[in-house]
């Protein structure tokens, strides 16, 4: 039951989720757990806090599940609620929750982990054989006024901002890629795509010391925005139509001749990998954070006789405490990432805008109003 009656009793607005589903429509409805539960508190199970959710980002993963109703085999096969990159602020406490507090500002972890497995044990929980992750289907995500989640997965953010609270999701992608990729000052890099990922990307590279950093991208305008967060940055237009051995050569080209160690791929389209590949140099790196159709044909042959390692990234383990302390201390700032903010109850327009490449937006946010003196 919630542990402090005055911000719940505050509470007016009714609980709404962004659903999508198999025919690709995208619509906000009512949603769990209902304004009732959260006020009485009834619907807590143990170990868990109740979290009004006041920043949540548009994922590229959130926009493929709503126009492709899928990635891989994860499939939306029923009324299905999206988001994953979330912060908010603690409404209420099951009394089994003893480190978090009424009023505490989190950054919500969507993991649902079993502590029972192999990954699990191994601290590479990433890999739990038996995971839950808010938003991958069947796995109702975070895009709803009020949620309830466990406390563990709940991190405090002092007095951060919700927008970089939600942002820590996103960073903990490239902070996993960067860690396995293990970037060193003065290595000269690759980064494939300008999204939101390979811009945060970008961002911890130069803050590592990467040097030289090539980014590529189809858009000109992403390119130009790269350039703004990190000024010595290179950027490549990667045309229609252009081979990707002759995109290699651009992309060293762009480098000063010199070949990236590592290519950190966030696109996870065929094309930009084998450009990757053909682009590093002998016992480099192609490390593929980006995710893709299910199948893809590669240079087999560059790899073997280049002792090129080819490797992939799974979400994220054990980075958002790292992540924080990145923010708080300001060696990496995302703030200028966040282009576009939305009303929770304009959530369908916001995806509109999340997904038009002409809008200009980077990171779309989409924000609720909760109720209540203390945040």
């Amino acid at each position: 039951m919630a542990t402090h009656a005055d911000p719940l009793s505050a509470l007016t607005k009714p609980n709404v989720g962004v659903f999508t589903d198999p025919a690709h429509k995208l619509w906000v409805s009512e949603s769990g757990p209902s304004l009732e539960e959260v006020k009485k508190g009834d619907s807590l199970k143990h170990g868990e806090v109740t979290v009004g959710i006041k920043s949540t980002g548009i994922c590229g993963s959130d926009i493929h599940f709503w126009h492709a109703g899928r990635i891989g085999p994860m499939v939306v096969e029923n009324d299905h609620i999206l988001g994953h990159e979330s912060a908010g602020v603690v409404l209420a406490t099951h009394p089994s929750v003893n480190h978090l507090k009424v009023g505490d500002r989190v950054a919500i972890e969507p993991d649902l982990i079993c502590y029972n497995c192999e990954p699990c044990l191994t601290g590479r929980y990433n890999g739990c054989l038996n995971m839950r992750f808010l938003s991958t289907p069947p796995v109702d995500g975070l895009l709803r006024r009020y949620v309830n989640h466990p406390a563990v997965w709940c991190h405090k953010i002092g007095n951060m901002s919700f927008e970089n609270g939600a942002l820590l999701e996103p960073l903990s992608v490239a902070l996993g890629g960067m860690a396995r990729a293990q970037i060193a000052l003065g290595d000269p890099i690759l980064i494939c795509g300008a999204g939101p990922i390979g811009l945060i990307t970008l961002i911890c590279a130069a803050a590592a010391g990467a040097e030289p950093i090539v980014i590529t991208d189809i858009e000109q305008s992403r390119l130009d925005f790269a350039k703004q967060l990190c000024p010595r940055v290179r950027g490549y237009k990667v045309e229609r139509g252009v081979g990707v051995e002759d995109a290699a050569k651009h992309i060293v080209e762009a480098a000063g001749g010199v070949q990236p160690k590592v290519a950190l791929e966030c696109t996870g389209v065929e094309s930009s990998i084998n450009s990757a590949i053909y682009s590093v140099k002998f016992g480099g790196k192609v490390f593929v954070i980006g995710v893709g159709k299910p199948e893809m044909s590669v240079p087999f042959m560059r790899l073997s006789t280049q002792e090129i390692d080819l490797q992939f990234q799974y979400r994220y383990a054990n980075t958002w405490p790292r992540a924080i302390r990145l923010i708080e201390s300001g060696v990496v700032d995302l703030e200028k990432l966040v282009t576009h903010r939305f009303d929770l109850e304009d959530a369908v327009k916001a995806f509109e805008t999340a997904a038009d490449v002409s809008s200009g937006a980077i990171k779309v946010q989409i924000q609720s109003e909760v109720e209540g003196a203390a945040w």
